[in-house]
């Protein structure tokens, strides 16, 4: 097969479309940490090859954006059937008009200290203040937590640390690690910050030990006064996480501030040593819930507000955020999307007061219907129980019989996909288990709906008669 190495012209210019496209989808920080060496070696016709400096970014690419890496190549390239990834001699010079080795600086400004160059923190949202986080009953006490270690002055001991805070993606965890950043930033300039993501920990991690320069690596993280790790689930390899484990603990037992934020709380987090583990529980762990309707209001009025100082002609009224809070079940991210889509509407349309029916139209496909209900334990319980003629007290007792586990592993399963509750939640409704067992239930499912058909129609068939209730 002829196969034609990337130069100047057609072939380029595609390829600089596919980087822009991983570009837009992933955003700027993960682009820049998993894509940004990456260069097309050759364009084969059918097969294009691709190649990294190190191995740990070709598993990494594979492990995680092989899909999404062959379908925004296939975009471009028509015809395409194979990606191929490759690491990369040292010594081959870059193919000419090829961009991919230039490094892209995020356009937020990063919140790091910086040694030689490196482990630069990751862009700060200069939105994401404490004066613009909305609080209520689900996410009071993290947001109380991370005011106490921001407004901790230089040199007084650290009361709470580590921090670790958890929940569902969108509920607030990287606002208040900006926050916490842009507090002791303005008030305490003197206190060397870092806030960085997992996924950029691990790409200067990379960085040092491709340039031999590790003894750096580990003095500059060493000198760090707050360090603040969001999306700390994305953490892996042994090697990775045993550097991060020592620099952790030489900064607590420093008694320095470390922050960390993730999707599920430590015991969770089951690729991380358990050592880890127990020393992250040794802090002070909190967790934010899903918003009531009383925070979803006033999420959106804040939201507004800052809307209105852009455009002081919008006309959305008191009914109008009453219909999207009610509609809208997710959290802050979700609420600003939908809010959003009402705004455009209306400017739009020419202006105006937004009506119900013009609101209903902008979110039908996000919201959902009025007249539904939050899905309850109680009402998994009892189709449950019904389908599987087990009564309720069966499921939540310490029984074992095969006739029992199942229909309690099946009620755990459908609880943790149709209720925002967290796994100790569930558990608790459960008959007092621990989460663990709602975790086990809930992967041994999973992976029987993967080779089970019989299986997956009783999953759907229940789903069905829950929702509809």
């Amino acid at each position: 097969m002829d196969e034609t190495t990337i130069v100047d012209g057609e072939t380029g210019q595609k390829w600089q479309k596919v980087r822009k496209r991983l570009r837009a989808s992933l955003g700027a920080d993960l682009f820049n940490s998993w894509f940004g060496r990456m260069e097309l070696d050759r364009n084969g016709g059918d097969h294009l090859v691709i190649s990294v400096p190190t191995r740990f970014l070709k598993n990494w690419i594979e492990t995680h954006y092989r899909d999404m890496l062959y379908r925004t190549c296939c975009e471009e390239f028509d015809g395409l059937q194979q990606v191929h990834l490759q690491v990369r001699s040292a010594a081959r010079p870059k193919a000419p008009g090829n961009k991919a080795g230039r490094h892209e600086e995020p356009s937020r400004q990063a919140a790091g200290v910086h040694h030689h160059g490196m482990a630069q923190g990751s862009p700060l949202d200069p939105a994401l203040t404490f004066d613009s986080f909305v609080t209520g009953p689900s996410n009071a006490l993290a947001h109380a937590a991370a005011r106490r270690v921001a407004e901790t002055p230089s040199g007084a001991p650290v009361s709470i640390n580590p921090l670790f805070i958890h929940s569902a993606a969108g509920l607030g965890k990287t606002h208040l690690l900006n926050a916490l950043a842009w507090h002791i930033r303005k008030h305490a300039p003197a206190r060397r910050i870092l806030y960085i993501s997992a996924e950029r920990f691990m790409y200067h991690f990379l960085s040092a030990l491709k340039s031999r320069d590790m003894l750096a690596f580990k003095d500059h993280f060493q000198s760090i006064d707050v360090l603040l790790i969001d999306d700390f689930q994305f953490l892996q390899g042994k090697t990775m996480q045993q550097e991060f484990c020592h620099t952790f603990n030489s900064l607590v037992d420093a008694k320095r501030q470390v922050v960390i934020a993730a999707d599920v709380p430590p015991r969770q987090l089951d690729k991380i040593d358990e050592r880890m583990r127990s020393r992250l529980v040794g802090g002070l762990v909190v967790d934010i819930d899903q918003p009531d309707h009383g925070l979803r209001r006033a999420i959106l009025r804040h939201k507004l507000e800052q809307a209105r100082r852009k455009d002081p002609s919008l006309m959305i009224g008191e009914e109008i955020i009453d219909y999207i809070a009610g509609a809208i079940s997710g959290g802050g991210r979700e609420l600003e999307g939908a809010l959003n889509r009402v705004i455009a509407t209306c400017q739009l349309i020419g202006g105006g007061a937004v009506s119900l029916d013009m609101a209903a139209r902008a979110l039908r496909d996000l919201a959902r219907p009025a007249d539904s209900q939050p899905v309850r334990i109680d009402d998994i319980l009892k189709v449950v129980g019904r389908h599987y003629n087990v009564a309720k007290a069966d499921i939540l007792s310490p029984r074992r019989a095969r006739s029992i586990v199942i229909p309690r592993q099946i009620g755990m399963y459908l609880a943790k996909k149709l209720t925002p509750r967290s796994l100790p939640e569930i558990g608790r409704r459960f008959g007092g288990r621990d989460h663990s067992t709602v975790l086990h239930a809930v992967r041994k499912i999973d992976r029987e709906l993967q080779k089970d058909e019989k299986l997956q129609r009783e999953i759907a068939l229940l789903t069905r008669i829950i929702e509809q209730r």
